[in-house]
C-alpha cells in the first residue's frame, strides 16, 4: 500500500487500534478483539515480543492495514516492511526513520509535541504527525495550530479515548489513534476479551460520528 493509499484510508476509518503490551500470546488476542469490534487499521509497538511474528500474520489478513509503532531507526523500518507493515510510527521527529519510510514506499508518522515539530516532520517529508503526548488544551490545541498550518494531517494518540474522540475530530484532527483507553492492561492481564470488543466498537463510534 502506498503512502498516499494509506492516508486516504485512515482519513476514511479515522481511527487505529495500538497495541503495547510484554506477552505475545496475549497481544494477538487483544487485537483480535479490537479487530472483532470493528478495527481496519492496527499498530504493533516493536515492545511487544514478537513484533515482527505478529506483523507477519495479521498482515496476511484480508481488509486489514497492519503498521509498527516505536520505530527508531532505519532497520527496524527495514524490519518492519519486510514483516508486512505499511504504516511506521515514532514517538519523535527523526528524518532517518522518516527518508526510511519513504524509502521504502511506506507511510511516516513521527511523534510530534509542538507546531515546530510539526513543520519539521512535514517539511522531512512524513505523511501525518503523530500528537504526543497529549499538550495541555487537547482539542482546542489541534484547532489552534491548523490555523496557520491546515495541510498538516494530526493524529492524536496520548489522551484520545471513546469519550473524546469525537471532539478531536470535530477540532480537525485527521484520526484518532487509541492506545490504554482500548487495550486496558488489567483486562489484557485477565483476558477479558469481550470487554476491548465493545470498547473497540465504541472508540470506533466516537471517531467516525
Amino acid at each position: 500500500m502506498k503512502p498516499d493509499a494509506f492516508v486516504e484510508l485512515l482519513g476514511r476509518e479515522k481511527a487505529s487500534a495500538i497495541l503495547r503490551t510484554n506477552d505475545q500470546e496475549k497481544a494477538a488476542k487483544a487485537m483480535e478483539a479490537a479487530i472483532r469490534g470493528g478495527f481496519r487499521i492496527i499498530e504493533f509497538t516493536l515492545t511487544v515480543p514478537g513484533v515482527y511474528e505478529l506483523v507477519q500474520d495479521f498482515s496476511r489478513r484480508d481488509g486489514l492495514v497492519v503498521g509498527t509503532g516505536t520505530v527508531m531507526d532505519a532497520e527496524q523500518a527495514q524490519q518492519s516492511v519486510e514483516a508486512g507493515a505499511r504504516f511506521l510510527v515514532s514517538p519523535v521527529v527523526d528524518e532517518i526513520v522518516i527518508d526510511a519510510a519513504n524509502e521504502l514506499g511506506v507511510a511516516s508518522m513521527p511523534g510530534t509535541h509542538t507546531p515546530t515539530e510539526m513543520l519539521r516532520a512535514h517539511r522531512a517529508g512524513a505523511q501525518l504527525c503523530k500528537l504526543f503526548p497529549c499538550p495541555h488544551g487537547g482539542p482546542d490545541w489541534v484547532r489552534a495550530v491548523l490555523g496557520p498550518m491546515p495541510y498538516l494531517k494530526i493524529v492524536p494518540t496520548n489522551g484520545a479515548d471513546q469519550h473524546n474522540a469525537g471532539d478531536w475530530i470535530a477540532a480537525g484532527a485527521f484520526a484518532t489513534g487509541f492506545v490504554a483507553p482500548l487495550f486496558v492492561p488489567s483486562e489484557i492481564a485477565a483476558g477479558n476479551w469481550d470487554a476491548i470488543e465493545e470498547r473497540a466498537r465504541q472508540c470506533l463510534a466516537a471517531a467516525q460520528s
